[in-house]
Parts: structure tokens; C-alpha cells; sequence
């Protein structure tokens, strides 16, 4: 199990292109997870295009570098995300890509929740983007954040964007009354997508009231891993967070998918070289399902209900038909 650490401290594009090399290194480099011809999903985390500056999102230089590192690979990367508000092209307009993703002819991929995939008995009726899942790569582009609901937002939350945007409200009103469950769902999202390799942007965090109303974080830090799950526990090491206030994280733990550690092989910096003791977690954390009004959840678990069985009844009979 190998997680990559290294110190980055700049977005400028040459600088940040040596900070990947380096970070790519000690895993193979980009040629150990793309070969030729493969397309390959780039899932960003395009949260909001409304506050620009504050760090919401992963930095367009991110996707760019990483999008260029996969092409001298022989790969055909796309960029595909799934926002819960607005769609991904508007965001990614919003946050400055469009420029990078002109020059680099990158398409932005809508994620559709076309295909019905099982996860696990608990979760059977979670639907996940035909997009996401088709690709013969994905490489799971997060940013460190403090997270509102959830404490905070790494590898295994972006993976989250793979879910349709409407399914995510129908997620946290069906999950959301138990945090434990919700970082269960969670985790069996992202062992469904499991990600080839996800790379954390950690040159600047946004920590307090995330994953949109805090502030920005300067950490100076980019991580590596084949493992999501391995990398968000290094970044919990590194921002001084109790794994076990992470839903995330608590819940790999509890399913046996998160190594300890002394089990994780750091092949650059260890996380106590990176240490901080002052990150800002949010003051107070907020319900996961909205604190909706009973009868509206009511209401809207009832609608959901019916359109889960009618996509149900459609995949398997397009599997009849076949």
C-alpha cells in the first residue's frame, strides 16, 4: 500500500507539472496507470462555479497537468463530474477551465445515471453514471476541504460526483438521519468507481464552514495513491483530524478497506514531516439530510421510490432484450 507525499506550493503550470512528476514517481508514473488508447475520466471536484477565489473547487492547473501527463500516455482523457446544482460545464466555465480545457481540446462529460449498478445488498438501488463506470480509467482529482455534514471532503466524498445529481438529494434524505450509514454509502460509492489513481489537491485547502463557505487554506501539499482509501487517511494524519469524527473514514475502517498507518508505505514524505496542528475544521456541523421537514422527505422518498423501481424495471429489461 503506497501513498506519495510531496511539498507543492505552486499552481504555476511548469512548476506544478515537475511537482506531479515527482509525486508520480514512487507509483510508476502516469505510464503505470494509462496505456494507449485507453479514455480516461479526470473527475475534478466541481462543487460551485458561485464563489470564485475561495478555493471550492480543483484548480483548473490540476486537471490541466494531469490531463497532459495522460495523453503522453497514450490516454484520451475527459473531464466528467455530476454537481448537485447547475451542470458540469457551467461550473467548470465558472472556475476558470475553459481556457486550459480549449488548449488541451479536453471534453466535459455530463454524468447520466443510465446504468443500474449494484453496490451491495444495503445499497442495491444505487444508481452511478454509465459515464464513470465505462471509462477504462478514472482518476479522481479531490480537494482538501472541511466539510459541513460530513467533518471533511477528500478522495472517497469527491467520488460522490459519480452518483447523478438528483440521486445525491434522494441519498442524503434516505442515509442522512444516520452518518455512519451516509459515509457506509459513501464508501461503497467509491468501491464501486474504484479509481485507478486519485491525486489530492492540497497546494491550497479550504478549511472551516466547507465544503463552500469557508476560507482558503495555503497546505502546500499533494498526495498520491492507487488507494483512496489510504490516501484520505494520510490526509487526516497530516490536518491532525480524528479518523473516527470522518464518516468516511470511519466507515472504510470499520469494512476493513483502510490500512493502518504502520501499513502504508511512504515512499517520499511521512505525514508527521507535513503535520499541522491548526487546520479548521467547521464550527458546527449541520444534518446531512437538510433537516427537511418530515412530510417532504415523505413526499420525496415516495417519488424516489417509484422512479428507482421504474429504472430497475427498465435495466432489466433492456438485459431481457439482450
Amino acid at each position: 500500500m503506497t501513498v506519495s507525499l510531496i511539498r507543492a506550493t505552486s499552481y504555476e503550470q511548469a512548476l506544478l507539472r515537475e511537482s506531479l512528476l515527482t509525486l508520480l514517481e514512487p507509483l510508476g508514473g502516469m505510464k503505470a496507470f494509462v496505456k494507449k488508447g485507453d479514455r480516461v475520466l479526470l473527475k475534478p471536484n466541481l462543487l460551485t462555479g458561485s464563489r470564485p477565489g475561495k478555493e471550492c473547487v480543483t484548480r483548473p492547473e490540476i486537471v490541466c497537468c494531469v490531463a497532459q501527463l495522460v495523453q503522453e500516455a497514450g490516454g484520451k482523457p475527459f473531464l466528467g463530474d455530476g454537481p448537485a446544482f447547475g451542470s458540469a460545464m457551467g461550473v467548470a466555465k465558472a472556475s476558470g477551465y475553459l481556457p486550459l480545457i480549449q488548449e488541451l481540446n479536453l471534453p466535459i462529460v455530463e454524468f447520466h445515471g443510465k446504468r443500474y449498478q449494484t453496490v451491495s445488498e444495503e445499497f442495491n438501488h444505487l444508481l452511478l453514471s454509465k459515464e464513470a463506470i465505462d471509462a477504462d480509467v478514472v482518476i479522481n482529482l479531490p480537494k482538501v476541504k472541511s466539510h459541513v455534514q460530513l467533518t471533511m471532503t477528500l478522495g472517497v466524498k469527491n467520488l460522490f460526483g459519480c452518483v447523478p445529481g438528483k440521486m445525491k438529494a434522494w441519498w442524503h434524505m434516505e442515509a442522512g438521519k444516520d452518518s455512519a450509514r451516509f459515509g457506509t454509502m459513501l464508501v461503497e460509492t467509491a468501491r464501486a468507481i474504484n479509481p485507478n489513481l486519485t491525486i489530492i489537491d492540497g497546494i491550497i485547502g479550504h478549511e472551516g464552514n466547507g465544503p463552500s463557505g469557508g476560507e482558503p487554506r495555503e497546505l502546500g501539499v499533494l498526495g498520491a495513491s492507487s488507494n483512496v482509501f489510504a490516501l484520505d487517511r494520510a490526509f487526516l494524519e497530516i490536518l491532525n483530524v480524528d479518523p473516527q469524527i470522518v464518516p468516511t473514514v470511519a466507515a472504510s475502517q470499520r469494512m476493513g478497506l483502510c490500512p493502518e498507518l504502520a501499513d502504508i508505505h511512504f515512499p517520499q514524505l511521512q505525514p508527521t514531516e507535513l503535520k499541522l496542528t491548526d487546520w479548521k475544521l467547521p464550527e458546527n456541523l449541520v444534518p446531512i439530510d437538510f433537516g427537511m421537514p418530515r412530510v417532504i422527505q415523505s413526499t420525496f422518498k415516495h417519488l424516489y421510490i417509484r422512479f428507482i423501481k421504474e429504472k430497475i424495471n427498465n435495466y432489466q429489461l433492456t438485459i431481457n432484450n439482450h
